[in-house]
């Protein structure tokens, strides 16, 4: 009997799936996912931010886990919000955007 031999490839990644950024900014996600999944993304995925894409798949900004942990325990909370609805929250400083250019992380 000829022994199988395993061929191994690497995983295909659908368009808008949480594929690493090529910029290693952490797993890339839709603007759409709610504050709930992007959390458990994160616990899974073992990271304390991810790069937040709108419907082209285009960089909108980063979003971390200590600003979501902070939205979800707050009075305003539910189960709605929505990572592009974070983004869109109050103006932050200059300071925190990333590296002076680009999108502000939240």
């Amino acid at each position: 009997m000829t022994p199988a031999r395993t061929q191994y490839r690497r995983p295909q990644h659908a368009p808008g799936s949480m594929a690493d950024d090529s910029e290693r900014h952490g797993p890339r996600v839709g603007d759409d996912m709610t504050v709930e999944v992007a959390l458990a993304v994160m616990a899974g995925a073992r990271v304390a931010y991810l790069t937040v894409c709108d419907e082209d798949d285009e960089r909108t900004g980063l979003i971390t886990q200590a600003r979501l942990a902070v939205l979800r325990d707050g009075p305003a909370y539910t189960d709605r919000i929505r990572l592009r609805d974070v983004l869109r929250g109050p103006a932050r400083p200059a300071d925190a955007r990333l590296g002076g250019t680009g999108p502000a992380e939240v």
